[in-house]
């Protein structure tokens, strides 16, 4: 009674009214043939599964989605795009449908396109209309496709139409009854909003915020437009904030510095009426295209320090993310925060990154003239950390994975099956990399001789989405075998080395059946700490006619390029990267015997801690140097246990050459099809059969 009578007296506050928006629906756009994507319908199903399991849906308001009025889309989208859309998913379409998609940079078609894209876009306007009207106190859209990377005139980047910047136009334009005339749109995304920024660039009712990892210009979508220095325009200038990670592994503690030293102040300055963030969860911990950080509490915090805001007016988007637990424990934090659940955070890294600080300072000094708030001093002697290198812990008894704590919510992240890596192909646009300018020397491996290098000498953008270093570059102040033992990374075989003792052969020397010549091994040899397979969404394949060690016949390569109705089996072996660089010396034929017998290897490294940056922020690295040796193209398939896995291939150059004819394709030899066969039947993958019909496969279909 006593407790009746207080919340009678308004003592004790209304549980907030919290929208939720799911619809099965938009699970009908998936991939033509059911092929791997990491955009798929289990996203949506995850979260709805997780949010029922916790009791958090039965506490929301749950909505249906409705379709958005073609009207209401043409406030950002061209007819034309939208007729496309719109007729996409007909029998009209249904032999051209692909290649349409193919004309657009990362989408795919099918008959459920045309349906989820119009429920998307609707949904999002449902309950942003019904937040500004009161109904809701916040609400979450559990939408696909998603939507922030569409461009005025185009699909792009996974996503169909732009469903935030919709819902923005129609609040600011066809409501004017509910008096929304200022809009704080947060896109938290790991990749850069590029379609919502070119939407509202010059709109000063708009600010658009977006932290994203831009790795200088290399990360998706690649468009320099993503830098700090792009403010707005005309009007809307200073109202278009980015800012932009230099590199992965940003966690809460970088997250948290960047809303307390540029968007909060701000967004009081700005006093937005509501607040709708284009809520992907690809930055979280353990994602299989973001690379950062975020724990499920880390972006509960983030939603928290937004709530102070617009009266706590905040509609979530759901935009991407690609690790079905994390997206789902991050979303079911996020839900219990707008319930107004209590929450505990303990970040277990308090430190941001020495490059977020740099970021931070960098976009205030852009801003301030536009927000003088930003002139005041930032704090002095901030516990910083440096950028990430992939180096194990020496008190680690063995590897952890990162991914294994994740605050209180252990089951925060899973592995994937298949590595999911963001596309070589979907960045095209790549800007220079820049790299270390200090101490810095080239060598040309081939000759062994050493030149200086000009600081501004950098690694140089290919039109397929790999960088090439014009020179080797490695630092003088060490010796680097010494600093190159300490840093783990996994090798991912797809050839012969996938039978284990055949690559053993590149650590300890030696030979096995069917090998016509010994190899020199490592300096180090010891064994693998470690092994394990995956698959990837590369192309397997067989080329040249004959090689020294295996005779007649051609050898595995991996096409660079990411096709995801591929699939190839790749063994991982947890090795330095001292190994590596002698196991790529050993298959690119650069180590010699002198004549008293000693193993003769190039004086410095292949790879590097600087080719490493440039790698995990490119995806693959030709190395120039030995550019007309088969396996001169390093190749960055993911992350396992905060690792990077690298592979050796052909360039894309070759690739072409290979289609073209230029360079033969050709089956295999037996005895070295039999050790393939070997490693994958050794390795509890396939039995005999089913591995000589994959070699047989991968030989007999054409590029």
């Amino acid at each position: 009674m006593a407790a009746a009578a207080a919340a009678a007296s308004g003592s004790v506050p209304a549980a907030p009214r919290v929208g939720l928006l799911y619809d099965n629906r938009m699970c009908a756009h998936a991939t033509p043939d059911g092929e791997d994507h990491p955009e798929n319908p289990e996203r949506l199903r995850a979260i709805w599964r997780k949010l029922a399991a916790e009791g958090i849906a039965s506490r929301c308001q749950v909505l249906e989605a409705k379709e958005a009025n073609e009207s209401h889309i043409a406030s950002v989208h061209t007819q034309d795009h939208i007729k496309l859309m719109r007729d996409i998913s007909s029998k009209e379409y249904d032999s051209s449908r692909d290649d349409i998609a193919k004309g657009f940079n990362s989408i795919y078609f099918n008959e459920g396109s045309s349906e989820s894209a119009f429920l998307a876009a609707g949904s999002v306007i449902e309950v942003s209309e019904k937040v500004a009207a009161g109904e809701l106190n916040s609400a979450i859209a559990l939408v696909r496709p998603p939507g922030h990377h569409a461009e005025h005139d185009a699909a792009m980047g996974f996503c169909l139409f732009n469903n935030v910047a919709v819902a923005a136009n129609y609040l600011l334009n066809e409501r004017p009854d509910l008096c929304i005339k200022k809009i704080l749109i947060v896109d938290w995304d790991v990749h850069h909003g590029n379609g919502t920024q070119k939407m509202f660039y010059d709109d000063p009712r708009v600010l658009f915020f977006s932290v994203h990892r831009f790795d200088f210009g290399s990360f998706y979508p690649s468009q320099g437009d993503a830098s700090h220095c792009f403010i707005g325009e005309g009007a809307g200038q200073g109202y278009n904030i980015n800012v932009p990670w230099e590199h992965g592994k940003c966690g809460d503690a970088d997250y948290v510095a960047v809303w307390d030293h540029i968007l909060l102040p701000i967004a009081e300055a700005f006093d937005p009426d509501i607040i709708l963030v284009s809520a992907g969860f690809d930055a979280a911990l353990g994602d299989p295209l973001g690379g950062c950080c975020i724990t499920p509490n880390g972006y509960a915090l983030l939603l928290t320090k937004l709530l102070g805001f617009a009266n706590g007016r905040v509609v979530m988007a759901l935009e991407g993310g690609y690790n079905l637990k994390s997206i789902a424990n991050s979303v079911c934090a996020c839900a219990k925060v707008l319930l107004g659940d209590k929450f505990a955070f303990n970040a277990r890294e308090k430190r941001p990154f020495e490059s977020t600080w740099r970021v931070i300072k960098m976009v205030r000094d852009e801003l301030k003239t536009y927000w003088p708030v930003l002139s005041s001093k930032l704090p002095k002697n901030v516990p910083l950390r440096s950028a990430p290198l992939y180096i194990e812990p020496y008190a680690s008894s063995g590897s952890e994975s990162d991914v294994e704590d994740v605050d209180e919510l252990p089951d925060a992240v899973s592995s994937v099956d298949i590595v999911q890596v963001v596309d070589d192909g979907l960045s095209e646009r790549i800007t220079m990399l820049k790299l270390d300018q200090d101490n810095v020397a080239t060598k040309n491996t081939s000759s062994c001789t050493t030149v200086e290098q000009s600081p501004t000498d950098s690694v140089q953008a290919q039109n397929d989405g790999s960088v090439v270093a014009p020179t080797r570059i490695y630092d003088l102040s060490f010796t680097w075998r010494s600093a190159l033992s300490k840093v783990y990374v996994w090798y991912a075989s797809f050839g012969s080395n996938m039978w284990t003792p055949r690559f053993l052969c590149y650590i300890e020397g030696g030979k096995v059946d069917g090998m016509s010549i010994s190899c020199f091994g490592s300096h180090d040899t010891s064994p693998p700490r470690g092994t394990m397979w995956k698959n990837v969404p590369h192309r397997l394949f067989f080329g040249r006619s004959s090689t020294p060690c295996w005779g007649t016949g051609g050898v595995a390569f991996l096409n660079p390029e990411i096709n995801y109705n591929d699939k190839s089996y790749i063994c991982m072996y947890k090795i330095t990267l001292e190994q590596f660089n002698d196991v790529l010396f050993q298959e690119n034929r650069l180590v010699d015997s002198s004549e008293d017998g000693k193993n003769e290897f190039p004086d410095s490294p292949l790879i590097g801690l600087s080719e490493m940056e440039s790698i995990s922020s490119n995806k693959a690295l030709h190395l120039e140097s030995i550019k007309d040796s088969w396996y001169s193209n390093v190749v960055h398939l993911g992350e396992e246990d905060g690792l990077p896995i690298l592979t050796m291939t052909c360039p894309s150059t070759d690739v072409a050459r290979h289609k073209s004819g230029e360079l033969p394709l050709a089956p295999p030899s037996e005895t070295y099809s039999a050790t393939l066969i070997k490693g994958l039947v050794e390795g509890k993958q396939l039995d005999t059969k089913e591995a000589a019909n994959y070699i047989n496969d991968a030989a007999a279909r054409g590029l």
